[in-house]
């Protein structure tokens, strides 16, 4: 039914799959230093705002943009699996199994996808075909219903089924201390 195709192991494939190791690899040196990779992000999330503001037009790049990013935050916000399809999760009584929330789209992948998005707009603003005349006060406002709409949902979704997305605030529970054995108890 499919046809073999021989892919080209010709230099520009083998500089593209170069690229492509090289760009991973940094991705995986990046991975455990997030309060950095969010520096930077917030820097450039601040110069594509400063872009918008400064150049005055590119709305409809911004609502997109917009969109796009309460897409992600549902997404980071969500459990992996949906208790309303797949019944509750959290244990009820002593005896069940402890499941800790994992996301549906884990903070590395919202960051990437975030900071990414960011980069595509900023460089979207230096073609005029793509400012297109819009009332941006309406797209502000319904951007604003939408996002207040969608936050309110998911709250509502996190207090029924009583999970918290956020680690902070948590209880933690420390492990024995480095000599293996507990403490012992004076006999007094």
């Amino acid at each position: 039914m499919y046809e073999d195709v021989d892919m080209d192991d010709g230099p520009s494939s083998k500089f593209q799959s170069m690229l492509a190791r090289k760009w991973q690899h940094y991705l995986d040196l990046s991975a455990p230093h997030i309060v950095p990779r969010w520096c930077l992000s917030g820097l450039i999330m601040l110069i594509y705002c400063l872009r918008v503001y400064l150049i005055n037009g590119w709305y409809i790049i911004t609502y997109g943009l917009g969109i796009y990013v309460l897409n992600l935050l549902i997404g980071f916000l969500s459990p992996q699996a949906d208790p309303e399809l797949e019944g509750p999760m959290l244990p009820t009584s002593k005896d069940d199994e402890f499941r800790p929330f994992i996301r549906r789209l884990p903070e590395f992948k919202f960051w990437y996808s975030l900071t990414k998005a960011f980069v595509i707009a900023f460089f979207m603003t230096f073609f005029n075909m793509f400012n297109v005349p819009v009332f941006w006060p309406i797209l502000l406002l319904y951007f604003i219903a939408l996002f207040t709409l969608t936050m309110k949902r998911q709250i509502k979704h996190m207090i029924k089924y009583r999970y918290v997305p956020f680690s902070f605030g948590k209880t933690r529970y420390k492990g024995r201390e480095e000599g293996g054995a507990p403490p012992r108890k004076s006999a007094e």
